[in-house]
Order: structure tokens, then sequence, then C-alpha cells
């Protein structure tokens, strides 16, 4: 063995069947590229940007990974039914579950109309209950399977955030520790990796000020990365991480 060999990362994931919601672009493109060069077969869907999720899927069978690909909303229960239907037909079963389909709006309270507050919600919350659902039938058949929720710090901490945002990520962190008492004697774990500003994704859209703040409070004295945030991921999803579950953790800076 060489030393470039030695030093590789290891397939954590090797023969997986991952799904990722939201894995056109952004954050969910960086997972859905973590988990392929880990060793996973990668699923993923997306909304609405054609040209995005063919970009990821090339990424994909670049890195060697056989790859499947679904457009529709995460709040349609008809999509998500299909999609799991389709991979546990292609693949034999699934093993990984990554809610990470999410949206933000920069909208004072005062200018928030209920359109808004349930785009929000619906999109962050109510797509991962259905998508959860949907798994756990071939995950609790399997009698194993991981489950990992993308939050956000904003759901439980005072940082400036929209009040839509921050009570769907709250909801995010409920529904984690539930399923997982629910599941857990499945061999089912269920976990909540919450996120403080990124240096691209939704944390693009944070406004200036705020990540400057963000910056200055912050131990580490800088934003993450969309690529440390999808190389964390791939651990927790992984059969390493074995003993963990209804957990919330932080990937913040130390803020």
């Amino acid at each position: 063995m060489n030393l470039t060999e030695a030093v590789a990362p290891p397939l954590r994931l090797f023969g997986k069947r991952c799904l990722v919601t939201g894995g056109s672009r952004k954050l969910g493109r960086e997972l859905c590229v973590a988990f392929a060069k880990a060793g996973a077969k990668v699923a993923f869907t997306y909304h609405k940007q054609d040209a995005d999720a063919e970009v990821t899927r090339q990424l994909l069978q670049q890195a060697g990974a056989e790859v499947l690909v679904f457009k529709g909303s995460v709040t349609d229960a008809d999509h998500a039914r299909a999609t799991v239907n389709d991979i546990v037909k292609a693949w034999g079963g699934l093993d990984v579950l990554v809610n990470n389909a999410g949206v933000m709006q920069i909208l004072p309270v005062a200018l928030l109309e209920e359109a808004d507050w349930d785009k929000v919600i619906d999109t962050n919350l109510k797509g991962a209950y259905i998508f959860s659902r949907e798994v756990l039938r071939p995950m609790l058949r399997a009698k194993k399977g991981h489950i990992l929720n993308i939050g956000s710090i904003a759901g439980e901490r005072i940082v400036e955030a929209p009040i839509h945002y921050a009570a769907a990520k709250a909801g995010l962190q409920g529904l984690t520790r539930a399923l997982a008492r629910e599941v857990g004697r499945f061999g089912i774990a269920v976990n909540d990796l919450s996120a403080g500003l990124l240096a691209a994704g939704l944390g693009q859209q944070a406004l200036q000020h705020h990540r400057d703040e963000y910056i200055k409070n912050c131990p580490l004295g800088r934003l993450g990365t969309l690529e440390e945030l999808a190389a964390f991921a791939t651990w927790l999803v992984s059969d390493e991480n074995s003993f963990m579950s209804g957990a919330r953790l932080a990937f913040d800076g130390g803020l």
C-alpha cells in the first residue's frame, strides 16, 4: 500500500443505499458527492432546477456511484411514496435518509404572510415527516437504518433568524427526539445535525452584518463550509456511529 492509499478517506458507506432530499445543489449536492465518494449508492430528490440536478447526477457518476434522481416537492406525499418505492425496487432496500430539503425567507414578522409561513414550515418540517414516514417502511422490515435531519441553530438559540424558519427548525428537533424514541427498538437511529452559518448554501441569504456578527462571536472565527458539514454527515450515517440517536449535534464553530 502506498502513502496515498494509506491516507485515503475510508469507504464508510460502502454499499449503503442513501436518499438525500433537496440534493441537486448547495449542501444537498455536497452531501450526495460525499456519500458517493464514501462508497454509497445515492438517490436524490429535487424540486425545479433540472440543470442543477443534471450536474449533480454527473458528479455522482464520475465518483463511481449508482445514481437515481427524482423530481418533485418534498411536501407531496405521493411523490415521496413513489420515490421510496422506486428506490426499494431498484436496490432492494434503503439504509439512509437525509432530510436536507429546505427554504429560507428573510422577512420580518410584520411582512410575513400566511402563505410564506406555510411554505417554509411545509418544506422544512412537513417534508421531513413525509419522507421519514415513507422510508420507515423498508427500514422497519430490515430492522436497521439512519435518518439524519439537517437542522439549524436557529431552532434552539436566540439568533437573528426569520420566525417561520426558526419555528420549523425547532419543530425538526422535536420530530427527531420523538421519532428516535419510537423507532429505536427497531435498530433505526434518528439524529439532528444543526448547522450554524455556512459560507454557502442557505447561509448566503443571511444579511452581511449578520454574517459579520457571527464570525465575530464564533470562537473559531469563521463560517463553516459545505464540505466540512458533508464530511461529518457521512460519519453520522455510517455504521461507525453505532450508538447515537435522538441527538442534536451543533455544527457551529463553538458559538
